[in-house]
């Protein structure tokens, strides 16, 4: 079966949360946003290479005041899958939530990163936010939109809390969700690793349980990204990169870079595996883990499986 050709367009990184391990905080004022006119371009010639499935993320698409012309111009396009990630809060305005759906986009991923108002708040720096996610998860659905999803980022502050966050979740009516141990390549969590980068065997036990949610109502995708194989080998079938290898081939177009290999080029530049893995039956499918987690932690927590 050939693989579904994903282009994820990254405008640019403005957001209106401020997530304390935000990724891009390093970049949310220093690279200009694409124009529309850029936008619409990278649209066209990814629709005339093939891409069939169109993603738009930032820093927080939804800000932007040309997003519903955008969602307009890319269902004239023909894209089968118009998808967006957002962090709820614009679509906690229902005429907003109505125009976009309206629009084309048939696709949502809300970023749930705490159970509580008190948690969620916390990491996002915003009164409100979490309040206001939930009111958007709302709208979208009583204005029609059938695939939404969510995506947590794990870290020190909330892995403990991740099979409650995992709960909510599935409480919410959300069936199609990731759990993505942070990434340290660079922004906030690079630059205060210990501060937002939990122990791979500290947190484990805890996305366990989080995942069990998934299997025991057989949720086709409830899943863990970007961590070692040897901590989840009873979760195999709940590894996002397992799946996505399998099924895409994926481009990310950003302001500051180009990468037309996405599952290809991750487990050369950003993760690595050790000499402490050779021999692990998992070997060839793991990606390893993040390489400044291996800087600042070492190798000592990898287990090759016999």
């Amino acid at each position: 079966m050939p693989k579904i050709k994903k282009t994820v367009i990254i405008p640019g990184y403005r957001c209106n949360n401020n997530c304390q391990f935000c990724l891009n905080i390093n970049k949310r004022n220093s690279i200009p946003e694409k124009t529309t006119l850029q936008i619409k371009k990278e649209m066209v010639e990814a629709r005339n290479s093939g891409t069939t499935y169109l993603e738009l993320v930032g820093g927080e698409m939804s800000i932007r005041p040309d997003i519903v012309g955008l969602i307009k111009f890319a269902k004239e396009q023909d894209f089968k899958t118009i998808m967006m990630s957002t962090n709820g809060r614009m679509y906690s305005y229902r005429n907003f939530a109505k125009k976009i759906v309206e629009a084309g986009l048939n696709s949502l991923v809300f970023s749930i990163h705490g159970h509580t108002a008190q948690l969620h708040d916390f990491l996002t720096q915003v009164k409100g936010s979490f309040n206001q996610l939930k009111k958007g998860i709302e709208n979208v659905r009583k204005v029609g939109l059938k695939n939404i999803g969510s995506n947590t980022t794990i870290v020190k502050q909330n892995y403990k809390y991740i099979a409650q966050i995992g709960k909510l979740i599935y409480n919410l009516g959300i069936r199609n969700s990731e759990f993505i141990f942070v990434d340290p390549s660079y922004g906030a969590a690079h630059d205060r690793f210990y501060k937002f980068v939990p122990k791979i065997s500290e947190a484990a036990s805890y996305i366990h349980k989080c995942l069990d949610i998934g299997k025991k109502h057989k949720i086709s995708h409830w899943a863990i990204r970007y961590v070692p194989l040897c901590y989840f080998t009873d979760y195999l079938d709940q590894v996002s990169e397992l799946q996505e290898v399998e099924i895409f081939h994926t481009e990310h177009l950003a302001p500051d870079f180009e990468n037309r290999d996405v599952e290809g080029s991750r487990k050369v530049v950003g993760r690595a595996k050790t000499k402490r893995c050779q021999g692990c039956r998992l070997y060839d499918k793991c990606e390893g883990i993040w390489k400044d987690y291996l800087k600042n932690y070492g190798d000592k927590e990898l287990k090759p499986m016999k």
